[in-house]
């Protein structure tokens, strides 16, 4: 999702917080100089500006500019690589997301092992899709999509914005999970035109930059992917309340070079989830779709390594190959 130039100047004036720097003494003293945060994705994409919050508010925190480097390409491996080979030293870091854990399996010959070579810091949050239908298809809940579906195999297109994208992995999931038969139609540029006249029937879909659509009525939202109801959409039910144990998030972290200090990392652990934690930090996370949680270096190593085996499975069951 790309944000319109006044939508960043917006969020680049209004991101200061009241960060004092940590009373303990940095590891080290680190940092004692400027950290470089390598994001995936060009710049003005939600992503991008996430990383660009986050780096205003660990400069102000730890005391130190925290760089946006932006290394698009391959689906977020250039800038994992780009990480993996930096120095283990705290002063490169990754915006890590969903796409690390799909691209282990859907990229059969990459250069580095995602979780073997990129040590976990910190968890940002979930970003939450929405599963929305083309406002002529005649269903308006989870339960008659999946009848609907049944009764028409075969005949629902289900777009994306790629092979391996999240829209599509979101969408073979919920095929295999509810046990319907959707075409799956990749593009290359925006479907929405054609979701919008009908031409494609459903689509998986971010949260943040859809809501103006859904209260235009140009798409039918069904239900969020995440395990529970988003607080942006409180009365839209999850999907896992018609499909058990659905779930599904585009969420993002922090990750950093393989042997990285420790003491380095839960300095940035700390720094993270202090901000994740700020009231104003989490209303502003939540204006960009995202909500905010706390973990341990530990904890989000295991969630990386849980969402790496899950996606895993789905690529290889639907027989998703990289474009």
């Amino acid at each position: 999702m790309s944000l319109s130039r006044r939508q960043l100047l917006h969020l680049a004036t209004a991101s200061t917080l009241a960060f004092k720097r940590p009373s303990a003494a940095h590891a080290q003293g680190y940092p004692t100089r400027s950290v470089r945060l390598v994001v995936g994705t060009p710049p003005g994409t939600s992503p991008d500006t996430i990383a660009r919050l986050f780096g205003q508010w660990l400069s102000e925190r730890l005391g130190q500019p925290f760089v946006i480097e932006n290394r698009p390409g391959a689906g977020m491996n250039v800038a994992t690589e780009t990480v993996v080979r930096a120095p283990a030293d705290g002063y490169t870091l990754l915006l890590s997301s969903l796409s690390n854990a799909i691209n282990a399996t859907l990229y059969p010959k990459l250069n580095f092992n995602f979780l073997h070579d990129i040590e976990p810091v910190a968890f940002v949050g979930d970003n939450a899709f929405l599963m929305a239908v083309t406002p002529s298809l005649p269903v308006k809940t989870v339960r008659e999509f999946i009848a609907y579906a049944k009764a028409n195999p075969g005949k629902i297109n289900m777009a994306s914005g790629g092979n391996g994208s999240a829209p599509h992995v979101f969408g073979e999931l919920f095929k295999q999970m509810a046990g319907v038969d959707l075409v799956h139609v990749p593009y290359r540029s925006s479907f929405y035109p054609d979701l919008f006249s009908g031409r494609v029937q459903v689509a998986f879909i971010a949260v943040a930059g859809s809501l103006a659509l859904v209260k235009a009525g140009k798409i039918r939202a069904l239900a969020v992917t995440t395990a529970k109801r988003s607080d942006v959409l409180p009365n839209l039910p999850a999907i896992d309340e018609f499909v058990a144990g659905y779930q599904a998030s585009a969420w993002l972290g922090i990750g950093a070079p393989k042997n990285t200090p420790a003491a380095v990392i839960a300095t940035l652990n700390s720094g993270i989830n202090a901000i994740v934690s700020n009231a104003d930090a989490k209303s502003r996370l939540a204006a960009l779709g995202i909500e905010p949680q706390s973990m341990t270096p530990a904890e989000f190593g295991k969630f990386c390594a849980d969402e790496t085996d899950k996606w895993a499975k789905v690529v290889t069951n639907a027989g998703i190959k990289a474009d």
